[in-house]
């Protein structure tokens, strides 16, 4: 007879990146009995790649700057395809979750007189990103990572849940094991969230680490949730694909937000040769004219 080692708690966290601990801090805010559930190691999330920065509408850089123009900035870089009500709430909070995570002990990258600096990303009319040198994700996961475990929550390290468990249409809990071990363990819970990241592992190159092979959706697949969008992956301009010691590795955004140009082996500067119809009429129609908008932000 296979035995289980059993736990009960109000609500289970699969997944302990950035969004994975998030929402195990908020539901243990609220009092309910919370453990956090990760594949590999705390901190190992595949969010410390995200190096750039946080985007939100603070204003520290350019006072025009609102959550009203990151919002159109976010819906038009979507080709209108996002759901709406999501990006007019990303733009609207974003604001408030930088200046939680100062409060939490963020260390943001300042300005002369103190305050959060901001910069230039690409699909931003302003300098809205605020960041950790280029290490934002790594911060971020600190931070999340001390509040997450100073508030009492419960970590599961390098346990991989396998099924989601069901009462009727109910998802009740997860059934898991012990990746160093084998042996399996069963989560009983009021609610379970999942936070597992991304199926980067599904290409052949990515930066991804080996953790990223989609597990989350297929748990919410074979628990009866639709899935949508999946044809939606983040394919990153800047990847490096040669040496083979170094393919999968990430060249910042912030290198193109700094003034960095894509050029080709003859020194072509060649995505003025793939823009969409789509923003065409919002581009610069020559090399000059781009370089000016960027130079001058009030008046492109």
């Amino acid at each position: 007879m296979v035995e289980y080692e059993r736990h009960d708690y109000d609500v289970i966290v699969i997944g302990a990146g950035g969004a994975g601990l998030r929402a195990a801090i908020e539901a243990s805010a609220q009092g309910a009995r919370t453990a956090l559930i990760c594949k590999s190691l705390l901190g190992k999330a595949h969010t410390v790649m995200a190096e750039g920065g946080i985007a939100a509408a603070l204003g520290n850089v350019w006072p025009q700057d609102n959550w009203r123009v990151h919002f159109r900035d976010t819906m038009r870089g979507g080709k209108m395809l996002n759901n709406w009500r999501m990006a007019q709430l990303h733009a609207q909070e974003a604001p408030d979750r930088v200046n939680e995570l100062e409060e939490w002990g963020a260390l943001f990258d300042r300005t002369d007189d103190g305050r959060i600096l901001q910069r230039d990303f690409g699909g931003h009319r302003y300098a809205r990103l605020a960041h950790v040198g280029d290490r934002t994700g790594l911060e971020l996961i600190r931070t999340l990572q001390q509040h997450a475990v100073h508030n009492g929550i419960d970590v599961f390290m390098e346990c991989t849940v396998s099924r989601l468990l069901k009462d009727g249409d109910r998802v009740s809990g997860a059934v898991a094991y012990w990746r160093e071990s084998g042996n399996l363990l069963v989560f009983n819970a009021k609610s379970t969230v999942l936070a597992t990241g991304g199926t980067g592992k599904a290409f052949a190159v990515t930066s991804n680490s080996w953790e990223y092979t989609g597990d989350g959706h297929a748990l919410a697949y074979w628990a009866g949730a639709e899935l949508i969008d999946m044809e939606c992956v983040q394919f990153h301009p800047t990847g490096m694909v040669w040496p083979p010691s170094v393919r999968g590795i990430l060249v910042t955004e912030g290198v193109r937000g700094d003034g960095g140009t894509l050029r080709n082996s003859d020194s072509e500067r060649f995505m003025f040769n793939y823009i969409p119809d789509f923003f065409a009429a919002e581009t610069a129609d020559t090399i000059d004219e781009a370089d000016a908008w960027y130079e001058d932000k009030e008046n492109n």
